[in-house]
């Protein structure tokens, strides 16, 4: 067995990549993916002959033409990727154990048995890039990176773009990576970075050669330990997080600003985000709004509520806050706006109600109907079922 545990693929310029493979009269020119379809929007993802020209992830529409005047530009159409993704992994998972999908162009790969040394992962990411190229088009490429864990693969998958390979291991750890600043690493902030130089940590070897124990103080958590092991070679594993709640937020575009269209985006946020909760089989105890006029600091407020995951019991609970912000933001536009369901528990924990009635871990029959709403808006269509009057704001994440 080899030293290397993990193989980690980073699909390169992944959304203009797709476009391009669609669309073949874009292939080999610069294009870039707005997240609206206007000129005051931005670009979230650009293809590497848009690259060249300077433009880059929230480089402004006007901007990228001033910087590339033939450049091609695109709405994005998330569902359109996710689709790729998934015929991305399921080729993936047939060379080798798929352990995760970290987002929508990254993927993280167990390694074993011939695979674990250098030469055999070299064999295993060419068959896995010619088998995206012809199954799924050509234009699709990836840059890869291996290592002893997940930490040093992703680092590895960084340093050669595009449709590179690369390692990080005992044979080149740490030179390998002592150009890079501190926040080049993957889970290092700015904000981090200030806390490392502050305690004289101020180059990527002398992160290496920390004390495990030490980085658990600078990081005030046992994930700087974690860390900084993980740079040391040692096989430490991602650790599963718990979730904390269930929100959605939204910059709202020119005609949902008012505080009226404002609202009824707020309701059609709490719809998603209580499906989502449901789906999970969990319950939420507390519901979040937070306003952001134009001019004026963020207005948030909170209720705390008996546990829950009855859509119109958030309902309820948003024209509430509403109510209490009307003061704070009546006359004004608002930028965006945001709903979180927190407080969160499994429905199968929650104990019973004898006023209600309803026994430990059962459903109340808001809760019921909201579930109902749930399967018939999955087999017919979202929007068959709405729980009054809505405005659907679908953005980045919506279309395709």
């Amino acid at each position: 067995m080899g030293p290397f545990r993990t193989l980690y693929i980073d699909m390169n310029s992944f959304f203009a990549s797709v476009e391009q493979q669609l669309d073949p009269a874009i292939r080999g020119r610069p294009v870039a993916i707005t997240a609206m379809e206007n000129e005051k929007g931005c670009c979230v993802a650009a293809s590497y002959e848009a690259k060249a020209y300077g433009v880059r992830t929230g480089t402004s529409v006007p901007e990228a033409r001033r910087l590339c005047p033939e450049i091609t530009f695109r709405a994005s159409r998330h569902r359109v990727y996710v689709r790729h993704n998934l015929r991305v992994a399921a080729i993936l998972d047939r060379y080798a154990e798929l352990e995760r999908i970290r987002s929508v162009d990254e993927f993280q790969i167990a390694l074993s048995g011939d695979v674990t040394d250098l030469d055999g992962a070299r064999a295993l990411v060419t068959e896995m890039k010619h088998a995206v190229a012809t199954e799924v088009g050509e234009c699709l490429r990836f840059s890869a990176g291996i290592g002893p864990n997940h930490l040093l693969a992703k680092i590895a998958g960084k340093l050669e773009k595009p449709n590179g390979f690369q390692h990080l291991g005992p044979d080149n750890m740490p030179d390998r990576i002592a150009h890079l600043a501190l926040d080049d690493l993957p889970g290092i902030s700015r904000a981090m970075a200030g806390r490392l130089h502050a305690a004289g940590i101020r180059d990527i070897l002398s992160l290496c050669r920390l004390d495990p124990r030490h980085a658990r103080v600078i990081w005030r958590s046992v994930e700087g330990e974690r860390f900084v092991r993980s740079l040391q070679g040692e096989p430490i594993p991602l650790v599963t997080t718990q979730r904390g709640g269930f929100g959605n937020s939204k910059v709202l575009a020119p005609q949902y600003r008012a505080p009226a269209e404002a609202y009824l985006v707020s309701r059609w946020l709490i719809e998603k985000a209580a499906s989502r909760l449901r789906r999970d089989g969990r319950v939420a105890a507390s519901f979040n709004l937070h306003l952001s006029p134009y001019g004026r600091k963020t207005w948030a407020r909170a209720i705390r509520c008996a546990p829950t995951q009855d859509t119109l019991e958030f309902m309820r609970m948003n024209r509430a806050l509403w109510r209490q912000a009307w003061p704070y933001i009546r006359g004004r536009h608002l930028a965006a706006i945001g709903v979180h369901l927190g407080n969160v528990d499994m429905l199968e924990a929650r104990t019973g109600d004898l006023l209600m009635p309803i026994g430990p871990g059962e459903q109340t029959a808001g809760e019921r109907a909201s579930a109902a709403a749930d399967f018939i808006n999955q087999r017919f269509g979202q929007g068959t079922i709405r729980f009054g009057v809505n405005q659907p704001h679908p953005g980045f994440f919506e279309r395709g």
